[in-house]
């Protein structure tokens, strides 16, 4: 699912790849999927986008915005974007298509549920892009201490996974990354907040910066796939592919359960629960 490390990455990738290029066709929802979300009739995509020219891409929370010079493309949650060279076969399975005057193509398909939103100037209201586009970045200076701490006002009830992932506290900060967080800041995903010590929330503001850091400059998390359809070069310490492996502080197996609709994996010993 797209986070924020994989929306960075990818916008960089995107602009590298692709910027100066022109649509020359475009098609919506020719693998109908009933969790996937468009703006107006999917079947206008291709009216709509072609001949606009790519000009960016950016990340937005966990929102990847492509830019043209006549709207924009909003890929959320379980969108994937892929780039195919020139005479590359294309996954016969896809939600969005698009394809460049000079024979790239990008395609999107949607695991579980995701956005694919084409957008004219002015025209997303959609609220989580909306409540990401005024929430400073975490990877920037205006995501300081101070912010951080303006954040934990009532927080107290919550446990530490509902107070970092949940109500767009934190843009972009969805339960995948929100795993390893809590592994370096060696807190429980469901201690709750009211028992966190100061120091201790300092100790979380500085894992939130660093690690998110660290996932986006390596390009995503290792469960995530890039522009190019390979694994990010982010090895997570918690996720699906290291649950029962021993943990690389203390040795303990590493577990995992089921919390606030999703897994959660943690080590039993290391990190606080109370």
């Amino acid at each position: 699912m797209l986070e924020l490390p994989e929306a960075h990455s990818l916008a960089l990738q995107i602009r590298a790849a692709l910027a100066g290029k022109v649509i020359a066709a475009a098609a919506a929802n020719e693998s109908p999927h009933r969790f996937a979300w468009y703006t107006g009739d999917p079947a206008a995509y291709g009216a709509r986008m072609s001949g606009a020219c790519l000009t960016g891409a950016q990340a937005v929370g966990g929102h990847l915005e492509i830019l043209t010079d006549r709207g924009s493309l909003v890929l959320s949650d379980g969108a994937s974007p892929r780039l195919w060279q020139p005479g590359e076969a294309l996954p016969a399975k896809r939600q969005l298509l698009v394809l460049f005057g000079d024979g790239f193509a990008l395609t999107c398909s949607v695991q579980m549920y995701g956005g694919l939103l084409w957008c004219e100037p002015g025209t997303n209201g959609n609220a989580y892009y909306q409540a990401a586009a005024a929430a400073p970045d975490p990877l920037s200076a205006a995501f300081d201490e101070a912010y951080f701490l303006s954040l934990r006002a009532g927080s107290d009830a919550l446990s530490a996974k509902a107070f970092l992932a949940t109500n767009q506290r934190i843009p972009g900060l969805g339960n995948g990354v929100l795993q390893d967080i809590l592994f370096f800041a060696g807190l429980h995903p469901r201690l709750r907040m009211g028992g966190v010590t100061q120091e201790e929330y300092a100790g979380l503001f500085r894992c939130v910066k660093d690690t998110l850091a660290r996932m986006a400059d390596l390009g995503g998390r290792d469960t995530e796939k890039d522009l190019y359809g390979k694994a990010g070069g982010y090895r997570t310490v918690l996720s699906k592919n290291t649950l029962g492996t021993p943990c690389p502080r203390c040795g303990t197996a590493l577990e995992k359960a089921a919390y606030l609709g999703g897994a959660v994996y943690y080590c039993p010993t290391c990190q606080r629960k109370g």
